[in-house]
């Protein structure tokens, strides 16, 4: 089974605001950066895309170092608590972006460890660089999702502050 690092980085101008995401997959001497831009969305999700990215473009089984400076994610998975919200009918935001987690988790052997962000981890840092060029881009993409549950919530008139 071949080894994988990933590290990721999600960035939000504001909450909800532009987001962006910043990945790097490093196999031997091979690297890969990823970033993709979204128009609105919040923090946590692109630090949960940001580690999907990583995480889809995997063609076959790995064992899995994934890198995040965002403890969401890391103590989520970690932890355990996603399968407690997934058994309380996600009660928590984001279900559909823990799903995909989940469902990449059960292709590889990942392990979630936790670095300090803006420290010194050249590749975290990269990652954040790319997450922040990102939310600056001028062509970005829809969390689909995110935009539809809060068009939603405004509906029924549970959103409050945005």
């Amino acid at each position: 089974m071949d080894s994988v690092e990933i590290y990721s980085d999600g960035a939000c101008k504001g909450n909800p605001g532009p987001g962006g995401t910043g990945t790097i997959l490093i196999s031997g001497e091979l690297r890969k950066e990823l970033s993709s831009g979204y128009r609105k969305t919040t923090n946590n999700r692109m630090e949960l895309m940001a580690a999907i990215a990583g995480l889809s473009v995997l063609r076959k089984r790995c064992a899995v170092e994934l890198y995040s400076d965002s403890k969401y994610v890391v103590e989520s998975m970690e932890y355990g608590r996603v399968q407690v919200w997934k058994a309380n009918n996600w009660k928590k935001k984001n279900r559909d972006l823990w799903l995909k987690m989940l469902d990449l988790c059960q292709k590889h052997d990942v392990k979630f460890i936790w670095v300090k962000g803006h420290a010194d981890n050249e590749f975290n840092n990269r990652c954040d660089e790319l997450a922040v060029e990102a939310t600056a881009g001028e062509e970005f993409e829809i969390d689909e999702w995110y935009e539809a549950e809060v068009a939603r919530l405004e509906a029924q008139g549970e959103l409050f502050g945005q």
